[in-house]
Parts: C-alpha cells; structure tokens; sequence
C-alpha cells in the first residue's frame, strides 16, 4: 500500500496573505501524522493542497516519490474526510459508502464486498438502510470514515472531523479512530487544533504558526522538549523562566536563574555561552523538598526535568 508523503518548499498565498510559508514535512509510510496548530495557521491550507482541492504557488508535493502537483483531485490515490461529514441526505447510508465505487464502475458484487467491509470496519454494518439524518453525530462520521476507507486511499487525510462533536463522543472516537488506523494501515494525515487530541492519537506531530513548522517530533518530544516558547504554551501548561547560559556539556546546557544554578536539556539549537534563553519545567514534573537547616528559599523551583528554548 506505501504510503510516504514528502513536502517541499510548499507555498501558497491568498491576495496579500502567505497562508502557507515554504513548509517541509516528510509522512512516514503507514503513519498517523498529526498537523496542530491555532485557526489561521495554515493547516488545512496544506491538507487541501496534498488533497489537490489548493494549487501550490511554489514547492513540491510526492507521495511515494510520484510528484502530485499536476495530478488532479479525483485521480490522486488519497481521500479527504471533512468537518461538516458531507453526507448526501438522500441516501442511505450503503449508498453513501458506494458513491465512490459507482463513480469508479466497480461492478455489483465487489461493491456489496467492499462496501460490507468498509461499514463491518466502523461498526456499523446493521445500520445500512439508515439516513444520515437518523444517525448520531459519531455514527455520520463512522459513514464518512467508511466512504474514505472503502476506495482504498493510499494517504487518508482527516479536516478536524471531530470538531462538531461533543468531548465525551469526540474521546470515545480518538480511540476507535487510532484503533481504526492500526487495523487498516493507512497513512493519515489529521488536521486538529485540539492539543490533546493531537498528542493522544498521534505518531508524530507537526506544530505549525503562521503557515511554517515550527516543530515535528513525537507526542513526548514536542511536549517536553519544545523548540521554543509558543510550542512550550501552546502544548498544555509551562512554567517559564529567563535564564543565562553559563556552559554547555554533555548532560544539556548548565544555566543561571538569579543565583541558582540548574542543568536543563539540550534542545536542536546550540545557544552560546552568555546567550540569555528560556528555560520550561512542566507543572506535574516540579518536586518539592524540604529546606536544609539554614537554607534560604530562593526564586528558582527544584524541579525534574526540563527544556529551554527561545522565544
């Protein structure tokens, strides 16, 4: 099935506005990739430009090394599940799984197979004469899910399809979706502005601003080891410090805050000795001690772990 997506230089301008500016990523065969980041931050942008619905102004976009940039929507191996489901009221819900096999003149028995094993996939295989309008919120998504698999994409990409959910469902549906994409092996490639969603479901994710990455890792690598100030608050909550480097070693970066001294984590650049930085400790990672006799209570924690970045 394969799978791998590589982005390059990809730019893309609305008028005046950069809404995507010069993003690299490369999606991993057979991964579940995660795009985070704030309304406005270029995410979907990018989805739609993989998904062919957005021309490119510059970059490169290849899945398994095939360039895509001139391949039109309906003839690229990938399928898009919206936010809004884009059901079609007037079916059931066999027939909104089997549009796109009618489209492609799939004969009448590979339909009722393939379309019988989309909806078994979902769990939905007793609902098959349902409309969408007698279906619940996470049912409607489980028939776009199903309409999306049933084509065999090679790259399934998700626009926020839990954003119309409410958050005991949109839970429920993390883990039968990450579930879901371990059974089937597809690449996916999710769009989501909710943080924990992202870290919850995903191999990797990437944390966009302003239309470039800022960074891509694991969920426990951007979490506690942001690149920089944004990354650190925009995942969960960070306490935060100024801090000069006073020496970089082996064991991370020895830094002062006031006149305490602590050794952090390295981070992917190398600040210089003397450069004033930021240093991160997440709240459930703090330690409190008790004082030894005649110790004054100064300004900086003792804590586990931590990061600096810049700002």
């Amino acid at each position: 099935m394969a799978g791998a997506l590589s982005l390059s230089g990809l730019v893309k301008h609305f008028g005046d506005e950069v809404a995507v500016d010069g993003i690299d990523l490369d999606v991993r065969e057979g991964e579940f990739f995660s795009l985070l980041g704030a309304s406005g931050c270029g995410k979907t942008t990018t989805l739609r430009m993989i998904a062919g619905f957005e021309r490119p102004d510059a970059g490169t976009i290849h899945l398994d090394g095939r360039s895509l940039v001139e391949v039109p929507p309906h003839r690229r191996p990938v399928n898009t599940v919206f936010q809004s489901y884009a059901l079609f009221p007037f079916l059931d819900v066999f027939e909104n799984v089997a549009f796109g096999l009618r489209y492609q003149k799939a004969g009448r028995d590979e339909v009722r197979r393939r379309v019988g094993q989309a909806l078994e996939l979902v769990q939905l295989g007793s609902m098959t004469k349902r409309k969408p309008h007698q279906l619940s919120g996470g049912q409607q998504q489980r028939v776009a899910l199903a309409r999306a698999l049933v084509l065999e994409p090679t790259v399934l990409l998700l626009d926020e399809p839990m954003g119309a959910l409410d958050a005991k469902l949109r839970k429920q549906l993390q883990v039968e979706l990450r579930s879901l994409q371990r059974l089937v092996g597809t690449t996916f490639v999710y769009v989501t502005h909710d943080q924990e969603e992202a870290l919850t479901m995903s191999d990797r994710v990437a944390v966009l601003r302003d239309g470039k990455v800022l960074q891509v890792g694991t969920p426990g690598e951007v979490y506690s080891q942001p690149s920089g100030v944004h990354v650190a608050t925009f995942l969960g909550t960070a306490n935060l410090w100024e801090a000069t480097v006073r020496a970089i070693g082996p064991e991370g970066l020895t830094c002062t805050i006031g006149e305490h001294r602590l050794t952090v984590a390295k981070t992917e650049w190398d600040p210089a000795v003397g450069e004033v930085v930021q240093v991160m400790a997440r709240p459930e990672r703090v330690e409190v001690s008790p004082l030894a006799p005649g110790e004054d209570v100064g300004p900086a924690p003792r804590t586990g772990p931590t990061g600096c970045g810049r700002g």
